[in-house]
């Protein structure tokens, strides 16, 4: 079953839109993904629409939350969600509202740098959905500020750059707990580099955390197998996934290509077709 759990389509700031990442999706043969735009639900009904014309591949409606800790942030995948409920969706209005808040905030601290972006453009980029740093980034690189994408967050918009800013956000355990709120599974996305893993991992499970993500860019086999360990120690399921963006960048990890074992789709699907509140384990 070759899977890709962490996908990013138009609804936030991936550059394919919800049928054009469903119909690559088919294309490369893939048998389960799931779309996870960050802080967004938009995409999800015109990805499942979408994939009513590809029968032998399952759309598993999702999103990725990002949260906020004293020295980073710690992202939350959220799978078979309940993308129509209310408390989700006003959630989720509040954190895009914060984005569009965060954007103008970095747009102004790079003018004061001498690089000029417009708001305007910023919005054409995002397309209507959630804006994010690649649009921003889009943009300086659009006039000429950065010889590429990945430029703009070394020397501008990275999190210790000149022109972050900061923004709303939700604390993990409150990921965690809208995601359950919403009938959805949460994982903990990315989470090799975390300091002080196993602890947050003690902390999230309490709000109801069933996973990690084991399976991603350019994790060694070393790392996947101390997360795996990881998620074994503490009764979680693993998943994975590539993080596609789309991005044509020469360094992104394309959709399908990260090797998930297939027992990881089993069993994020066996928990969401059979809620069980004993722990599903390796």
């Amino acid at each position: 079953m070759k899977a890709d759990f962490h996908l990013h389509t138009t609804a936030s700031d991936g550059r394919l839109t919800p049928g054009e990442l469903v119909g690559l999706a088919a294309k490369k043969g893939l048998s389960v993904i799931a779309i996870t735009d960050h802080d967004s639900i938009d995409g999800i009904a015109a990805a499942l629409v979408a994939a009513e014309s590809f029968p032998s591949l399952k759309v598993i409606p999702g999103v990725e939350i990002n949260t906020d800790i004293p020295n980073g942030e710690i992202h939350i995948l959220g799978y078979f969600i309940d993308y129509q409920s209310e408390e989700l969706k006003q959630t989720l209005q509040s954190l895009c509202h914060a984005r569009e808040i965060r954007a103008r905030r970095m747009i102004a601290k790079l003018a004061r740098l001498g690089v000029h972006v417009e708001w305007q453009r910023v919005k054409e980029l995002a397309g209507g959905g959630s804006i994010g740093r690649p649009h921003i980034a889009q943009a300086m690189f659009e006039g000429g500020y950065i010889p590429s994408l990945q430029e703009a967050f070394k020397r501008y918009i990275g999190r210790q750059g000149p022109a972050y800013a900061e923004r709303e956000r939700l604390s993990p355990v409150e990921a965690v707990e809208l995601v359950v709120k919403a009938g959805g599974l949460p994982v903990l996305a990315h989470p090799a580099n975390i300091d002080n893993l196993e602890e947050l991992l003690v902390q999230l499970k309490g709000a109801g955390l069933v996973g990690l993500e084991a399976y991603y860019n350019a994790y060694t086999k070393q790392t996947i197998d101390r997360l795996v360990d990881l998620a074994e120690k503490h009764g979680l399921i693993t998943c994975g996934g590539s993080d596609f963006h789309g991005l044509e960048s020469s360094d992104e990890t394309l959709l399908g290509v990260i090797d998930i074992p297939s027992h990881c789709a089993e069993q994020l699907i066996a928990m969401a077709e059979k809620p069980s509140p004993e722990v599903v384990t390796q």
